[in-house]
């Protein structure tokens, strides 16, 4: 499979075969990141039994626990990725996502579930920080916005993989069951612990994957093997294609400072202007309340009048309405741009998250909830969620682009764990509807950023987006 050689080709065509499979690969990281982000609000009913797990505090930290994995994986992963590279990462990642899954299914304590958790978020921070990044560094530029968007559509499959898993795993639950009941039921012993167990499948799959991958060979221009990387940019896109690119990354690349990139460069006034863009569209990706809705789907289903059996379907049906969105968005982020997609997702929130605070404020059950959660649910999936990983992807310098985006998704967890763990306290001390409107409020002011301080990048070279940002 071919394709003609644009935007910083010349002539011959592209092997997009060979650039979607590499790409593939690397999103796998993102299918187990969607995967063990998402399998505790199915398993979170039956392991707080099994636990006796009481309190708001409790039930947030054994929710948010893994973010301080994330955090750590996310931090550790641009200093190691920049001097080892990203290959021995991702298969490093898929490592740990593999035993950490294995064997917080199967604790016997709530220490040891803690302590397996916060491993698998080391994981899952690793592959927040490497798959997009990845890809978009092996990406041709009028691509590069869909084939990062794939590392969103396998988070979202791996999103719908743990809802359906569950959903199987799960026997059905008396409606006036007691808590005793659900501890010592099959739920209660046992099917928590292989919806954590499943997800061993697919790491082996990735880590196979990951040994079989070339090399990023940016990182390999910037490290001064251009040999293998002109080898890997040929069998993209052809010899002229490979020759072009070797010379323009070599072009935005600082002589001595090549090979070693401390932090404290990312404090120069040019960079930090740019990082400061990169972080808040990774916050906001987090503090505009999706996520509570996927790790807090019980509590937010049962005050919508569900019991727990119809609240395992009702997150079925979230994640079948985030897959289809997130394949529209692979359809229009190289055509109609990422700045517009993500305006329209901002908005699009603060009026959905209204009209959820007067429905909880007035009562409103059932359907109409149901139907609003999954209106927005389809509103981040076709624009915050893919879009945020493609800007961050591709707004930094090759020379420091490990770094920074290591900077930018450690924020996002941040606030990731700022978001899960101070849901249960909002929903407790203002109720669901301010909790909600709070989140209106934050994706309003969002809407206005964007609008003033984020470029749009679609078609554009990762060569390219850099002059035009540090000029």
């Amino acid at each position: 499979m071919t394709g003609p050689l644009t935007a910083g080709g010349g002539a011959g065509r592209f092997n997009l075969g060979y650039v979607w499979m590499i790409s593939l690969v690397a999103a796998m990281g993102g299918l187990l990141f969607g995967y063990d982000w998402v399998v505790i609000g199915g398993a979170k009913p039956f392991f707080e039994k099994f636990f006796n797990l009481s309190s708001g505090e409790l039930s947030g930290w054994a929710n948010s626990c893994a973010l301080l994995g994330c955090l750590i994986g996310s931090i550790i992963t641009g200093g190691l990725s920049d001097r080892f590279g990203r290959k021995k990462l991702l298969i490093l990642s898929a490592l740990l996502f593999a035993v950490s899954s294995v064997l917080t299914g199967w604790a016997g304590t709530f220490t040891w579930f803690v302590v397996w958790r916060i491993v698998g978020g080391v994981a899952i921070g690793m592959a927040s920080n490497l798959s997009p990044m990845y890809i978009a560094e092996v990406a041709p530029a009028h691509l590069r916005g869909r084939l990062v968007a794939i590392n969103q559509l396998t988070i979202v499959i791996g999103i719908l993989a743990a809802q359906m898993i569950n959903l199987k795993i799960a026997q059905p639950v008396p409606a006036d069951a007691s808590v005793e009941f659900i501890r010592q039921s099959w739920n209660g012993q046992y099917a928590w612990r292989w919806m954590f167990t499943a997800v061993a499948v697919p790491s082996l799959v990735f880590l196979l994957g990951a040994l079989l991958v070339p090399e990023s060979p940016r990182w390999l221009v910037k490290n001064g093997a251009t040999d293998a990387a002109r080898r890997i940019l040929a069998r993209i896109g052809g010899d002229t294609y490979a020759a072009i690119e070797v010379a323009d990354v070599q072009q935005t690349l600082v002589g001595g400072e090549v090979q070693h990139v401390r932090f404290k460069d990312l404090l120069a006034p040019k960079v930090l202007k740019i990082l400061g863009v990169g972080v808040v569209l990774a916050v906001l990706q987090q503090w505009c309340g999706i996520n509570v809705i996927f790790n807090y789907a019980e509590e937010i289903f049962h005050a919508a009048g569900y019991d727990i059996s119809d609240t395992l379907k009702n997150i079925a049906w979230t994640g079948s309405v985030n897959l289809v969105f997130t394949f529209v968005a692979l359809g229009v982020v190289d055509r109609g741009g990422r700045r517009v997609l993500m305006l329209w997702g901002a908005a699009g929130l603060a009026v959905i998250y209204v009209a959820m605070g007067f429905c909880y404020h007035g009562g409103v059950k059932g359907l109409p909830m149901l139907l609003l959660v999954l209106a927005a649910i389809s509103c981040y999936a076709m624009s915050l969620a893919p879009v945020t990983w493609v800007l961050i992807s591709e707004i930094f310098p090759n020379r420091i682009r490990g770094a920074a985006v290591s900077v930018a998704v450690s924020a996002l967890w941040i606030a990731c764990f700022i978001l899960t763990f101070t849901f249960p306290i909002l929903n407790k001390a203002l109720g669901p509807a301010a909790t909600f409107w709070t989140y209106a409020g934050i994706c309003a002011a969002g809407f206005v950023f964007i609008l003033l301080r984020v470029p749009e990048t679609k078609g554009k070279t990762l060569e390219q987006i850099e002059r035009e940002l540090t000029d």
